[in-house]
């Protein structure tokens, strides 16, 4: 299962993310998003783990303070194909 996890300090690193959910069960990937121009993290990330292990930690974790701040763990929702909100992508020139 994939979580989603966010509020998270801007000094988590991916380690330390790894680290906080590797107490429920094996984690497959821990990643804290960061800026592509400043390389700072944006202040969320996503971890990846088995089923079971990732309700348990969804469910201890969620509204904890992690380094000051109080995170919220969730189930990742799949990316949209459509990239640009309401505009379809044969937006061509009809006349």
């Amino acid at each position: 299962m994939n979580l989603y996890v966010s509020n998270l300090g801007f000094q988590v690193t991916d380690d330390e993310l790894k680290t906080l959910f590797a107490k429920y069960g094996d984690v497959t990937s821990a990643k804290v998003i960061t800026d592509r121009e400043t390389g700072r993290s944006r202040g969320f990330g996503f971890v990846e783990m088995a089923d079971k292990a990732a309700q348990e930690a969804m469910k201890d974790l969620e509204g904890k303070q992690v380094d000051g701040r109080t995170i919220s763990v969730t189930q990742a929702k799949p990316k949209s194909d459509n990239r640009n909100g309401s505009f379809s992508k044969d937006r061509g020139n009809r006349w």
